[in-house]
């Protein structure tokens, strides 16, 4: 079943703040408290809203080294194979699935040259990494908040 407009403004809720009450939820979407937890669980148990996350700022922890790192797999994993396997390090802030050579691209952040490093060794760990090859950021360019 598709998203009708209540579900898009409950959505738009949760992303604009995960942690809204079913009050809030509801007012957005013009909906009692009650209805508006409804649909939300609803939308969460077709898969829609696959969960709710905090987000960090890397800098608050002081993590202020950055890195790229091309991921060249084992085999062929499915993305969602290598997702799981990148999950589980913290210091992933973002991966893609990538065109070329490198199967995916990975930015990773860290307090320090050592920590990116035990981090990367972590990522080649992975049970379908065969190697990585790793660029760190010498400064930020442009950095804008996405749409």
């Amino acid at each position: 079943m598709g998203m009708d407009a209540i579900d898009e403004s409950i959505v738009r809720c949760v992303l604009r703040n995960a942690r809204s009450t079913y009050a809030e939820i509801g007012e957005a979407a013009g909906l009692s408290a009650p209805a508006a937890k409804r649909r939300l669980d609803r939308l969460v148990a077709d898969g829609t809203v696959r969960g709710f996350t905090a987000l960090v700022d890397t800098q608050a922890l002081g993590w202020r080294t950055e890195a790229f790192v091309e991921v060249y797999c084992k085999g062929n994993p499915t993305p969602g194979e290598l997702q799981r396997d990148l999950e589980t390090v913290p210091e992933v802030v973002e991966a893609y699935t990538v065109s070329g050579a490198a199967d995916a691209m990975v930015h990773m952040m860290a307090l320090d040259i050592p920590h990116l490093e035990r981090a990367v060794q972590r990522v080649r760990e992975a049970r379908v990494i065969e190697r990585t090859e790793s660029v760190i950021v010498l400064s930020r360019l442009i950095n804008r908040p996405r749409v």
